[in-house]
């Protein structure tokens, strides 16, 4: 089943009843289309929304550390608490040290969250994989929110991460992120052989967030 992601980032159109209501969205678009779809809103839209929805809760990003003196962090036992599944890790806007990507798995898998790790190359993305998470997306940052899919701009990147990751962890999933927009970007990444996408701005500032994701996942 073809897997989208949504990062609802800080937009305006994806803060406190704002995110509910798209998530929402998302939730009727895959019921209706048969795709998995993940929301992944701020850390304070997580509780809320994982209780008015059954469609899989993510949080943005997630500290590799655990109960104590860690004031502002963000940890897994909090987010499995507020209702999250799983959680972005090394988005290009938060980006971490390879150790602290590490730390941020493992405490994952501690209290059983899924993990999707971002990249920005085939080496990094050999490198994340070799970690075991559940995901790596691959996403140039000079094309995030630009319109310019990654599928299109620069296939090879793509092609060359589902390559490397099959050989280090073939268990390990490939989404294609970056510029994502429209069905054919859709089409486009899977045909490189990624599972499906993760995207933000396409669909959040949509000015019909649902139109926006049904035309996504139907290629209209």
């Amino acid at each position: 089943m073809t897997l989208i992601v949504l990062n609802f980032k800080t937009y305006r159109e994806a803060t406190g009843d704002n995110a509910l209501r798209l998530a929402e969205i998302c939730e009727d678009v895959s019921k209706e289309y048969s795709v998995k779809i993940i929301a992944a809103p701020q850390v304070a839209d997580i509780h809320a929304i994982s209780e008015a929805v059954k469609i899989p809760v993510y949080a943005q990003h997630i500290d590799g550390v655990g109960y104590g003196g860690f004031t502002g962090h963000v940890t897994a036992a909090s987010l499995k608490a507020a209702g999250a599944s799983g959680s972005l890790i090394n988005h290009s806007e938060r980006r971490l040290k390879l150790a602290d990507i590490e730390a941020s798995i493992s405490a994952c898998k501690s209290f059983g969250l899924a993990t999707i790790v971002c990249t920005n190359n085939v080496a990094t993305t050999r490198a994340a994989a070799a970690m075991k998470p559940d995901y790596v997306a691959v996403e140039p940052p000079e094309l995030i929110g630009s319109g310019i899919p990654v599928s299109k701009a620069d296939p090879g990147i793509v092609k060359g991460s589902v390559d490397a990751v099959k050989k280090i962890e073939p268990g390990v999933g490939v989404l294609c992120g970056a510029g994502i927009t429209h069905g054919e970007d859709l089409k486009a990444a899977l045909e490189l052989g990624s599972e499906g996408v993760l995207l933000a701005s396409g669909i959040v500032k949509a000015k019909d967030q649902r139109k926006a994701l049904e035309e996504l996942v139907t290629g209209a």
